[in-house]
C-alpha cells in the first residue's frame, strides 16, 4: 500500500509511468527503462519494420549472415532497437553505440533479458566516432535527438526525459547532420541509413542526404497519424 502510494504520488508529480513501472513494451517486447532513457515509443516501430525489411532482402545463407552482421544502432538508449531486430531477425549481428553510460547499462540488461547479448555488442561513443572504416555496415539505424531546442523547453516532457536523449540543437538536426557527414563514409555502397526525425524535419533531412549521398535513393516514409517519421536512404551502389 506504502509504495502504491508512492507511485501514486511520483505520476501527480509528474513522472512519466514507464519509469515508475521500469518497464514499458515496444514491438511486442518488454524493455526496461530509467530515467537514464527515452521511453520507446510506437512511432520507432517503423524504424524497426523498415530494417527488418532490409535485412529480410539481403539475400539468403553466407551473404545474408555477412551483411546482417555488419549493422549498427547509433544512439541506441534503452537498446530496444538492436535488441528487437536481434530477437526478430536470429542472423543479425549489431553493434550498438550510446554517448551515455547509464543508458547502456540499461540497454544491456535488456539484451540479457531477451537473450541477445552474443549477437548485440554495446560500445560508449559520439555517433560513429567508435569506427570511421570505410564501408565498415550495410544498415545504420538511429533515433538521435531531434528536437529543436527552443522547441523542447515548451513541451511536457522537457525535464521528465533525458535531455539528451532529445535536444537536436538550433534546427533539430544538429546530430543527423553530423550522422550523415559519418555514414557517407561508414555505409557500404548499396547500404541502408535509416533515420527517425521530427515530423516537420522531412524536407530539410532530405536536403541533407542529398548533400551527403549523391544519387543515393531517398524516401520519405509516413507514421501512423501520416506524419514524415523516417528518412530511408539507400546508398548509391557501385557500378563496374
Amino acid at each position: 500500500m506504502q509504495a502504491l502510494e508512492a507511485a501514486r504520488t511520483r505520476l501527480n508529480d509528474g513522472e512519466p509511468l514507464p519509469y515508475i513501472l521500469g518497464h514499458w513494451e515496444f514491438y511486442g517486447l518488454d524493455f526496461l527503462v530509467t530515467p537514464a532513457t527515452l521511453i520507446p515509443r510506437p512511432e520507432t516501430e517503423l524504424l524497426v519494420e523498415q530494417a527488418l525489411e532490409v535485412i529480410g532482402r539481403q539475400g539468403s545463407g553466407n551473404r545474408k549472415q555477412e551483411t546482417a552482421a555488419r549493422l549498427a544502432d547509433i544512439g541506441t538508449g534503452s537498446g530496444c532497437i538492436a535488441v528487437t531486430l536481434a530477437v526478430h531477425a536470429p542472423e543479425v549481428r549489431a553493434i550498438a553505440a550510446d554517448l551515455s553510460a547509464e543508458a547502456l547499462q540499461t540497454a544491456r540488461e535488456n539484451a540479457r533479458r531477451h537473450a541477445v547479448s552474443d549477437r548485440v555488442h554495446f560500445v560508449q561513443a559520439d555517433l560513429l566516432t567508435f569506427t570511421l572504416q570505410p564501408a565498415a555496415f550495410n544498415l545504420i539505424c538511429a533515433n538521435l535527438p531531434y528536437i529543436p531546442t527552443a522547441t523542447l523547453r515548451k513541451l511536457e516532457i522537457y525535464g521528465r526525459e533525458p535531455t539528451l536523449a532529445l535536444d537536436g540543437g538550433k534546427d533539430g538536426l544538429q546530430f543527423i547532420r553530423r550522422l550523415m557527414a559519418q555514414a557517407a563514409h561508414t555505409l557500404t555502397p548499396g547500404g541502408v541509413l535509416l533515420l527517425e526525425i521530427e515530423s516537420t524535419q522531412g524536407m530539410a533531412a532530405t536536403s541533407l542526404a542529398r548533400q551527403f549521398f549523391p544519387g543515393a535513393e531517398i524516401t520519405l516514409l509516413p507514421d501512423l497519424a501520416g506524419h514524415d517519421r523516417l528518412l530511408k536512404v539507400e546508398k548509391a551502389p557501385v557500378h563496374n
